[in-house]
């Protein structure tokens, strides 16, 4: 992340996060009065065209200026973070999410950026930050509620490629759980997480990716089990789940993939698979025993799956512009595996 492709990834955000339309909204409406422009609707989060990029275009610009605090963008983002995050705009997303019908809204992958970003506040020792996290404790503990009264009676795991994926999901929440200090959520992550995969065998890893993906169901899942297991038996179960893992440094067995069409907001998908690939590459890295021969060639799926998904991050078409950016900062930053 040098100075200049963090500017330009800082601007992607920022151009973003107050930009209202062209919007999709996900609304259940109960009346007319329902029917109201995204900014009345969702005061904090109503740009980035949905509600979940609008969320994680925020973690973005606090990412980059927990990391990056005196550079020169960095007032523009403390200055935007403060005209989202006000106790005004943020009573009035819990209003929304607590309308009637809205109990599933955003649920999970939305929620879980929510977690992420108050994670990164929870972390960050700034007088800003600080009241940014207050501003957003009752939100936050709204989508621990939520997920917590979700995951009990989710009877099979969600192994999607997209927004209803579990395991990415369930990868974030539990990290804002250890970060905030959450035991009772933190134990329901991990013992739904081992009922959902602790015997999962033979991942069907050549069947991916499925054309709209921007998560792969496999990686994701061994990125999840990485958190819950230690070194010596996530490196036993991934024997199981991927037991065709290749023992010498080797990219045959996974490619980055090329979208036809990055103007399409879902074919552009696949270039987000690239960047969380690498991410989850390097996470399953970072948890296996230090002699594991296996990680010579994870790496290196991981450094080509980096150089691949980061050539992608650009303003050149808002149908990825919008998020894309917030994927290259995780993964460069290695939020998944170390803090600030």
């Amino acid at each position: 992340m040098d100075a200049a492709t963090t500017e330009r990834i800082a601007r992607l955000a920022l151009d973003g996060i107050h930009r209202e339309y062209p919007n999709q909204m996900t609304l259940v409406l109960n009346s007319d009065a329902d029917v109201r422009p995204p900014r009345k609707s969702t005061p904090a989060f109503y740009g980035c065209y949905d509600w979940h990029s609008a969320v994680h275009g925020h973690w973005c610009l606090v990412r980059l200026l927990r990391l990056f605090p005196d550079a020169s963008w960095a007032e523009d983002a403390r200055s935007a973070l403060g005209t989202s995050l006000t106790v005004a705009n943020l009573a009035g997303e819990e209003t929304y999410l607590k309308g009637a019908g809205r109990e599933g809204f955003e649920r999970p992958y939305g929620l879980a950026w929510l977690l992420q970003l108050a994670a990164e506040l929870h972390e960050w020792n700034d007088h800003a930050a600080k009241q940014w996290l207050q501003n957003l404790l009752p939100l936050e503990q709204l989508a621990v509620d939520r997920l917590s009264a979700w995951l009990p009676k989710l009877t099979h795991p969600i192994r999607s490629g997209e927004h209803s994926q579990t395991a990415f999901a369930m990868g974030l929440s539990l990290d804002w759980a250890r970060i905030a200090g959450d035991s009772r959520f933190e134990t329901l992550l991990e013992s739904r997480a081992l009922d959902f995969h602790q015997d999962d065998r033979n991942a069907p890893l050549g069947y991916e990716p499925s054309g709209h993906d921007f998560l792969s169901p496999c990686l994701a899942e061994a990125d999840l089990m990485r958190r819950v297991l230690d070194p010596e038996k996530f490196a036993s179960w991934l024997e199981g789940f991927l037991p065709d893992l290749p023992r010498v440094a080797d990219t045959s067995w996974l490619s980055p993939v090329v979208p036809t069409d990055v103007s399409d907001g879902k074919l552009a998908h696949l270039d987000g698979l690239n960047l969380s690939r690498a991410w989850m590459l390097a996470g399953i890295t970072s948890s296996l025993p230090v002699n594991d021969s296996r990680i010579p060639t994870l790496k290196t799926a991981a450094n080509e799956h980096c150089e691949t998904g980061l050539q992608s991050v650009s303003g050149e078409h808002y149908s990825l512009a919008h998020w894309i950016g917030s994927f290259a900062v995780y993964l460069t930053t290695r939020r998944g595996t170390t803090s600030a």
